[in-house]
């Protein structure tokens, strides 16, 4: 049996005073109906970015409270599935994103998302849905759903999809879960400010490591885990995924700092997820075989 966490529980921060949305136990199943991240207000070529309420800007569904979870521990998220719906939308416009001092003017277009492809001027694109925003409580403070920091939010991350697992760190009992801000397909950088934004179901289940935690979200997928890492610039956010890729390799192998930094320059991928919110987004991709130990045994 599954609890579904509707569409009209939403919130626009994640703060130290979230309210729970919904109640489950690990290994419970959960469905999340997800609102695209301009809140349903752009729903043709005309509706531009500059005219929309930002109030609604990326809704994030929930929070879900997991019985269990507490502060340092880690909350664990798979991905079972993620439903997009069958159109979605992209926007851009003068000073958004890494051009936007090149921009003149507000573009809009509404994709469909039909037979596994989003349709974009006759190109037919791959779907690969990804989520968005993702989190839970912080330790303090409150940060808009459209922020990325050590709780997840605006993470941007395209290896959030179906078949990942994430692991965030518990800043607050029952780790208090959203999502939203759901992508049919998004290059990394997202670099015109947006992706294919769709409305979309998305089917996760929840499990807790007591007592050990990460610094920051970790996603293992695909035979690979990545440190993603949100800081005020993406200079700051390679570093830090760098150094935190260099601490993983250094504990999984029982390496010397020196060893491992060097390690990592043979085998660490850093790349970049987002560009474009308040706090960048870095990635840092280890391959399990490289750690050579479940991630879940070095948090």
């Amino acid at each position: 049996m599954a609890t579904t966490i509707p569409v009209d529980r939403q919130v626009y921060a994640f703060s130290d005073g979230m309210v729970a949305a919904a109640y489950a136990a690990p290994g419970e199943t959960l469905v999340f109906e997800a609102q695209d991240a301009f809140g349903g207000q752009v729903k043709t070529a005309n509706d531009i970015l500059a005219g929309l309420d930002f109030t609604r800007i990326n809704p994030a569904t929930g929070p879900v409270f997991v019985n269990g979870a507490e502060p340092g521990d880690t909350l664990v998220v798979r991905v079972v599935s993620i439903e997009p719906a069958d159109s979605g939308a992209i926007v851009t416009g003068p000073g958004l994103g890494v051009l936007g001092n090149e921009i003149e003017r507000h573009a809009t277009r509404i994709l469909s998302v039909e037979d596994g492809a989003v349709v974009f001027d006759g190109l037919r694109l791959p779907v690969r849905p990804m989520i968005g925003v993702m989190g839970v409580a912080p330790s303090d403070g409150v940060y808009p759903t459209g922020t990325a920091y050590r709780h997840g939010g605006n993470m941007d991350t395209k290896e959030i999809a179906e078949g990942c697992t994430v692991y965030f760190p518990v800043a607050q009992s029952g780790a208090l879960l959203a999502l939203g801000d759901v992508h049919a397909v998004m290059g990394d950088g997202e670099v015109c400010v947006s992706a294919c934004e769709v409305d979309a179901r998305v089917t996760l289940e929840t499990d807790v490591i007591k007592e050990r935690h990460a610094d920051w979200p970790i996603v293992e997928i695909d035979g690979s885990v990545y440190v993603l890492v949100s800081l005020p610039t993406i200079q700051e956010a390679l570093e830090e995924a760098t150094r935190q890729a260099v601490k993983l390799l250094g504990m999984a192998r029982s390496l010397s700092y020196e060893d491992a930094y060097m390690l990592a320059s043979l085998t660490v991928d850093v790349g970049v997820s987002q560009l474009v919110d308040p706090n960048k987004t870095a990635k840092a991709r280890i391959s399990t075989d490289v750690l050579g130990r479940p991630i879940a045994e070095l948090l």
